[in-house]
C-alpha cells in the first residue's frame, strides 16, 4: 500500500473511531471492569510502587533519553557510516517524537475532555460527553480538564517511527511489535489509574501513526 493510501486509511479511521466511540458506551463498559464501585477505587492506585515507577516516571524518563541519543548522534556522529545509512529513519524518529507529544498536548488542552474519574459515573463532577459537544452550566463553568487524547501513551507510540528506521521486513515488524507493545502498556496502566478511558489510546495511537506517516513522506521527499 502506497504511504497517501495509508494516510487515507489512517484519516479515515480516526474519523470513525472518534465518532463510534463519542456514541457508544464502549469506554464505561470497558472501564467498568477496573473500577470497584463498593470501595470507589480503582484496580492499581496511582501512587504504588514499582508500577508507577516502570511505566510512569522510568519509562517518560528512558523514551526522552532515547529520543535525545538519536539526536545526538545526527548532530555529532553524522558522518559515521551508519548514521548516513539510517539517516532519513533518524530524522523521522526525532520529528516524531517532537511533534507528537506537541500535537496530542494540544489537543488535550483544546478539547476540555474528563479523565474517567473525572466523571460522575466513577465519582467525579463531570458528565460523560463527546469531543464535539460543549458542556451545559454547571459544567461549562468547570475548571478545564486534559484527558482527551491520551497524553503519556504518546511517547510510546512515537516510536512507531522506527518502522521507517529498519530496512528488513523482520526488523520493520520487531519495531512496530515492539513500539504497540511500550504504548498499550503505557496506555493500559493510565487506564487502570483512572486516568485515561481506551478509546484515548486508540485516538492516541492512530494520531501518532497518521504523524509517523506524514513525517515520513515530507522526509523521504526533502532529504538527499
Amino acid at each position: 500500500m502506497s504511504i497517501n493510501k495509508q494516510i487515507s486509511l489512517t484519516i479515515l479511521l480516526l474519523i470513525f473511531s472518534i465518532i463510534f466511540f463519542g456514541i457508544s458506551s464502549i469506554d464505561i463498559t470497558i472501564q467498568d471492569y477496573l473500577y470497584n464501585q463498593s470501595t470507589n477505587s480503582w484496580i492499581l492506585d496511582r501512587d504504588l510502587e514499582p508500577y508507577k515507577f516502570i511505566f510512569y516516571d522510568g519509562i517518560k524518563k528512558l523514551l526522552i533519553l532515547f529520543a535525545l541519543s538519536f539526536l545526538i548522534a545526527l548532530i555529532f556522529f553524522k558522518n559515521k557510516k551508519i548514521v548516513q545509512e539510517y539517516k532519513k529513519g533518524i530524522v523521522i524518529v526525532i520529528f516524531s517524537a517532537i511533534l507528537i507529544p506537541l500535537t496530542v498536548g494540544g489537543l488535550k488542552k483544546a478539547t476540555n475532555m474528563p479523565c474517567p474519574k473525572n466523571e460522575q459515573h466513577y465519582g467525579g463532577k463531570m458528565v460523560k460527553t463527546a469531543v464535539w459537544q460543549s458542556y451545559t452550566k454547571p459544567y461549562k463553568d468547570m475548571e478545564r480538564i486534559a484527558c482527551w487524547p491520551a497524553g503519556h501513551a504518546n511517547a510510546g507510540f512515537a516510536l512507531l517511527s522506527l518502522f521507517f528506521l529498519f530496512k528488513t521486513k523482520k526488523t520493520k515488524f520487531i519495531a512496530l511489535s515492539s513500539a504497540l507493545v511500550i504504548g498499550w502498556s503505557m496506555g493500559i496502566y493510565k487506564m487502570l489509574i483512572g486516568d485515561h478511558f481506551f478509546s484515548h489510546n486508540i485516538i492516541t495511537m492512530l494520531i501518532a501513526w497518521l504523524l509517523v506517516l506524514i513525517i515520513s513522506k515530507i522526509v523521504n521527499k526533502k532529504i538527499i
